[in-house]
């Protein structure tokens, strides 16, 4: 749910300078364990400063002795807070989901104790210190990541590299430095070198486009993300009593409790205490190390909850939520709780996503989806939204796959969620003035207005609200000063849907830049992008049946399944997308999709796993002991015959699993899981969720709902 303040992406309009010795411990550490870029001016001589600068944001080189020197800085500077390792942390291609309680990132914890190679004995002394090539680039052994064929299995290497626009961070006596991972050929084998690459190509296309609209003082365009990370917390105690928790992250089975979230009551209510501990635990650690946590709540569900971050570099709000993510599993247990990341732990109540607030920004201070006041402004505004609706249209099957895996599939379309078509919310008003473009109208005109609320009562003082609602069955929403991808999954690194958006963006813009060069006005151009891709538009209720037919009407993909949106990750315009903007090779692209098959196919693999082993070495002789109590009474009713059903459903389900072998293709495991074994997991679970509403409470071998 959305919990930012409508400021999200723009500056305070006024900010209090308090000095750090009057504020809370907490607040005054703000930043003290990030390496970020006020620091770094500070360790670095001003001309090696700039140096790196224009290294990271123009891929200039660095000398030898300049990384030597950044090197010894960075080591002083962790060393002084207490780190004796250093490792690359990179996010390999392994989705989330199948009991993963923190993030997937991976990360190879190195000390700062080496030998002297230099001394003239045979037997070196021991010494300490940090090289430029330990920081700037890491091997790890690449051969047990998914990577879908780029290499093969008999070799070993992959490559690390610091990501210089992200970063480092110290954390338990370890020196994090944020990394991509390549393969031998440079291939990417992470989430984080196609996002990279992506924000090259907004920036690329961002500054073109904003050339021929008259932009002359533009040097970068940047895209920002702020994550809602949404979770469950469980005490960890009947945690560990769920194999399926355990195992999956998702219960499997569960009968419905008599009240759930019928009455909103959790919904921004007031915290437990020992979830206020964690969140704050989890707060005062992610403040320390740099993420701008301004959020915490009650989420809708029993158990569910929320935090917020304002915003950063998209590449840098990846990094935060999987650092946040292990944070927050870390809190949780140090106070008896359990995190659940998983995109559905309980059938019945909401799911957890995580909505990217995504926009796009220059150097200059200018938000490109913010609409305005300066005519200049808003054709600005008005041609970068053309280019989102623009990429929403042609490339909403790709963003589709993006968050197409096997967690996701149980809240996409729900009353919880965004639906599966993937479309794009204007807001009427918005909606209203794009038509006016279309029919010839001028680009500006819809401002940076409010909706202004008086006369609440006397006690309030007058309000200024969005100038138009969100609409929260979209997908994706215009919010005022940002749009939200709300459909990502709670578990994902957003690295991927991230990169997607981006790319899809860069084309758009580039078609419009190139209808400008080849002698369009901007207005003309804007109109005819717009006026091909309106489709894409819908301000109505996404849940509607009303909307499935209408969507099918504009040609609007509705995969209701994610493996069948990743069906069409390689589709020929994927695949030209995603080599023209320079983000993923067709190799790159071929390998992420069989990622996406082996991930779902495993996911639903362990699960049905999972369920068998619960019915047969807990439910099924719960169920025998439970018969006997019965036996010389009338009183058993419909048990036998309920329990024996459990039985033969779960040995159908146990065939299906020993069928399931088809060797390495990939996408052949994936379509058997989800046309065979998932339904007979529904069908167990149907029959179990009787089961346990009949059964002897004693006698039930798990913690229930």
């Amino acid at each position: 749910m959305a919990s930012l303040v409508s400021s999200f992406f723009k500056q305070p309009e006024a900010a209090q300078t308090v000095s750090a010795a009057a504020l809370p411990q907490s607040l005054a550490d703000l930043g003290k364990n990030q390496l970020d870029r006020s620091k770094m001016q500070q360790l670095l001589s001003e001309p090696l400063f700039q140096r790196f600068k224009n290294a990271s944001k123009h891929g200039e080189g660095l000398s030898k002795s300049d990384k030597a020197e950044i090197a010894n800085a960075m080591f002083k500077w962790a060393t002084e807070l207490g780190a004796c390792q250093f490792s690359h942390v990179f996010f390999p291609m392994r989705p989330a989901g199948v009991g993963v309680l923190g993030s997937s990132a991976g990360m190879k914890h190195d000390s700062f104790v080496s030998l002297d190679f230099g001394h003239p004995d045979n037997l070196k002394p021991l010494t300490v210190g940090f090289s430029s090539g330990q920081l700037f680039m890491g091997e790890t052994d690449g051969s047990s990541y998914p990577q879908g064929g780029l290499r093969g299995t008999h070799y070993a290497g992959a490559w690390t590299a610091w990501d210089m626009t992200s970063p480092p961070y110290v954390k338990d006596e370890t020196l994090f430095i944020p990394a991509v991972m390549v393969s031998q050929t440079g291939e990417a084998l992470d989430d984080k070198t196609p996002h990279l690459r992506s924000m090259d190509a907004i920036n690329r296309e961002g500054v073109r486009l904003l050339r021929l609209l008259g932009d002359t003082e533009t040097r970068e365009v940047v895209s920002n993300n702020g994550p809602e990370q949404e979770f469950f917390l469980i005490d960890r105690e009947l945690y560990v009593q769920r194999p399926d928790l355990i195992a999956c992250g998702r219960t499997v089975v569960g009968a419905p409790p008599p009240k759930g979230q019928e009455e909103c009551l959790n919904y921004f209510g007031t915290l437990a205490p020992k979830i206020k501990a964690v969140l704050v635990d989890f707060h005062t650690q992610m403040w320390k190390l740099g993420m701008s946590n301004a959020v915490m709540h009650n989420e809708v569900a029993p158990g569910q909850h929320e935090i917020s971050p304002i915003f950063a570099l998209s590449n840098v709000s990846a990094d935060q939520n999987a650092l946040c993510q292990d944070v927050l599993s870390h809190s949780a247990m140090a106070h008896g709780l359990t995190l659940l990341l998983h995109e559905k732990p309980f059938a019945g109540i909401n799911g957890s996503g995580k909505h990217c607030n995504w926009g796009l920004n220059t150097d200059t201070g200018k938000n490109l989806y913010v609409p305005g006041k300066t005519k200049d402004d808003q054709q600005t505004f008005v041609a970068f939204v053309a280019a989102l609706t623009y990429a929403i249209k042609n490339h909403g099957d790709a963003l589709r796959a993006s968050i197409g895996h096997a967690g996701n599939d149980h809240r996409l379309g729900a009353q919880e969620a965004p639906p599966a078509i993937i479309s794009l919310g204007t807001g009427e008003s918005l909606e209203n003035h794009l038509r006016e473009v279309i029919a010839g109208g001028p680009l500006d005109g819809y401002g940076d207005a409010v909706t202004e609320l008086k006369g609440i009562c006397s006690a309030v003082a007058d309000l200024n609200a969005r100038f138009e609602d969100r609409n929260r069955t979209a997908p994706v929403p215009f919010c005022g000063n940002r749009f939200e991808f709300r459909a990502v999954g709670s578990s994902q690194n957003i690295g991927f849907p991230l990169a997607v958006l981006n790319t899809a963006v860069a084309e758009g813009l580039s078609k419009l830049s190139s209808m400008i060069e080849g002698g369009k006005t901007p207005r003309d151009a804007v109109a005819s992008l717009l006026s091909d891709n309106f489709d894409a538009i819908f301000n109505g209720d996404g849940y509607s049946e009303e909307w499935q037919a209408e969507a099918a009407r504009r040609g609007l993909p509705n995969y209701k399944v994610g493996v069948e949106a990743v069906d069409h990750l390689t589709d020929a315009k994927n695949v030209e997308l995603f080599e023209k903007m320079k983000v993923m090779s067709e190799r790159e692209l071929v390998a992420r999709k069989a990622v996406l098959f082996q991930a779902y196919a495993n996911i639903l693999t362990i699960e049905a796993q999972t369920m068998v082993k619960m019915m047969d070495t807990g439910v099924i002789p719960a169920c025998a002991k439970d018969l006997k109590s019965y036996q010389g009474t009338d009183l058993g009713g419909d048990r036998a015959t309920l329990y024996s059903n459990l039985s033969k459903a779960t040995a159908s389900l146990r065939t299906l699993l020993e069928e399931a072998n088809f060797g390495d293709d990939d996408r052949a495991s994936a379509f058997y899981c989800l046309e065979k074994l998932k339904p007979q997991m529904q069908a167990v679970r149907v029959l179990h969720d009787k089961v346990e509403g009949k059964m002897e409470a004693a006698l039930y071998p798990y913690p229930n709902y």
